[in-house]
């Protein structure tokens, strides 16, 4: 019988896979209380975060870049089109194409949530240097994948 010492490579803490995993949910779970309080989803953060760069996108070109399906997107961006942060609009030439074009509801969102990023700074305790490193890292790891 084989012992978990002879597959090194099956040991959970040989994996990049789960700390990987693990972080995501870590620091997912302490956006939590800030977007709670403007009664947003992580995925909703995520979107808005797109949307106050790019203020009219498609559906697809949303996808691409938080890497979501449309399976996932359209309940998303149905439900944010319910609280009033973004309008849906079919395109008149190519009734495929959905355009996102975010509200000023949305807008006054952005406005709401800037205090986000500096909190989460803190809350993940890293040194600017530090998490310049780790964001480049994950980055380049995204683009490589």
């Amino acid at each position: 019988m084989k012992t978990a010492s002879t597959f090194e490579g099956l040991l959970i803490d040989n994996q990049l896979c789960f700390p990987l995993y693990a972080l995501s949910r870590k620091v997912t779970q302490l956006y939590q209380p800030y977007l709670q309080e403007l009664d947003l989803t992580y995925p909703q953060y995520l979107i808005l975060l797109f949307l106050w760069e790019t203020p009219k996108a498609t559906v697809g070109e949303i996808g691409e870049k938080l890497h979501l399906d449309t399976g996932t997107l359209t309940p998303l961006l149905k439900r944010m089109e319910q609280k009033g942060l973004l309008t849906r609009q079919r395109d008149t030439q190519d009734e495929r194409k959905v355009w996102i074009i975010l509200s000023e509801a949305g807008e006054v969102m952005q406005e709401k949530a800037k205090e986000i990023p500096p909190k989460m700074f803190c809350a993940l305790q890293l040194n600017p240097a530090d998490f310049e490193n780790l964001r480049n890292a994950l980055n380049n790891m995204l683009k490589q994948l």
